[in-house]
């Protein structure tokens, strides 16, 4: 698989995963908004949230970094 497909698809996940932590959690704790509106703010808090994965080209070598904000700096995912 190329690093550009894996890197798409941790994207995916990490942000899917946080979603749907956050879109539970909020139903459960505020009943009284809108579905529409609890999704809207679990989708703007995940993509704050959720890793983000790029592919870096190092020594003509295609590399996966993380950036996170839990985390300071790049982290090699390889």
């Amino acid at each position: 698989m190329k690093p550009k497909t894996k890197a798409l698809i941790y994207n995916l996940v990490g942000f899917i995963g946080i979603f749907l932590i956050l879109r539970f959690s909020l139903l459960y704790l505020i009943e009284d908004v809108s579905h529409i509106v609890l999704v809207l703010i679990a989708a703007f808090c995940s993509s704050l949230l959720a890793p983000k994965f790029a592919v870096v080209e190092i020594e003509d070598k295609e590399q996966i970094k993380m950036k996170w904000i839990f985390l300071k700096g790049f982290k090699d995912v390889n």
